[in-house]
């Protein structure tokens, strides 16, 4: 049988592969509109993706419905609470008056730098609330491997961190995309993105390990609870803010591409 401290490792490596997905930033600290819109409709298509095949059904499987739906729920429901407790900042769009002459000029320029610390401001909201839900979202992973670890299960287990780990790395993406454009720097991003799995993700597999038959229990409602901050973040936040540029379509066909990575995923790592 595995050792507390095998689990551990295995789970801290599992959960740091969300600082592989932030790698991509940095090449590059600037997004255009095309390329942020597909990238927040890809991130959206994986949420939505790890909320069905690594939260829902695991949860279905290990209990009834109606804890599942109970825990998605209350897990929506947190989301929201959380986004209406974030700062919102409202944009009021300035216009050049030719009759005020420089006055209306200054005030233009006034109002676009506002509007753009405005913008940078959601950015940095829609950061901490992906995170957030990316974070809460290794925790029934986390559970899921000392699960099977304390079950006696050591093969088990190494597949479903080997598959958590390939799962987490386009989460790691979806937290780190919206953080670049909230102008947080390059390597804070890679090691926050990487701490929201490398924290949540042993600390839960040790619950798991040492209180396997408490966790099974409360394991569907914990998963359905992910699952639906999970999914509300997407329909919330990620779904709309890629849709008011021009790329809807685009989006919409990463949002395809993004959920059909996280099912390819799941049906070739599936345990």
């Amino acid at each position: 049988m595995s050792t507390l401290p095998e689990v551990l490792v295995i789970a801290t490596l599992a959960g740091c592969a969300t600082g592989i997905g932030a790698l991509p930033t940095i090449y590059t600290d600037r997004v255009s509109h095309s390329v942020y819109d597909s990238s927040l409709g890809f991130a959206a298509g994986v949420m939505v993706g790890a909320a069905v095949f690594a939260l829902i059904i695991p949860g279905l499987n290990l209990g009834s419905p109606l804890e599942v739906v109970t825990g998605i729920v209350a897990g929506g429901a947190f989301l929201l609470v959380v986004n209406a407790a974030l700062p919102h900042l409202h944009i009021n769009t300035g216009f050049r008056d030719e009759a005020s002459g420089m006055e209306g000029i200054a005030l233009l320029q006034s109002d676009e730098a506002a509007a753009e610390r405005a913008a940078m401001d959601d950015d940095r909201r829609r950061a901490l609330l992906v995170g957030a839900t990316v974070t809460i979202h290794n925790v029934p992973e986390g559970l899921a491997v000392g699960i099977a670890f304390a079950s006696g299960e050591a093969g088990l287990g190494l597949a479903i961190a080997t598959a958590i780990a390939v799962q987490n790395v386009p989460d790691g993406f979806a937290m780190a995309i919206p953080a670049i454009r909230a102008g947080v720097s390059t390597p804070k991003t890679i090691f926050y993105t990487t701490l929201s799995g490398g924290l949540p993700e042993p600390i839960a597999a040790a619950v798991g390990f040492a209180l396997v038959a408490v966790v099974t229990g409360i394991f569907p409602i914990a998963a359905g609870f992910a699952a639906g901050a999970m999914i509300a973040v997407v329909f919330r936040e990620l779904i709309p803010s890629s849709h008011g540029h021009g790329y809807a379509d685009t989006a919409t066909m990463a949002f395809l591409a993004g959920f059909s990575v996280m099912l390819v995923v799941d049906t070739v790592l599936a345990v």
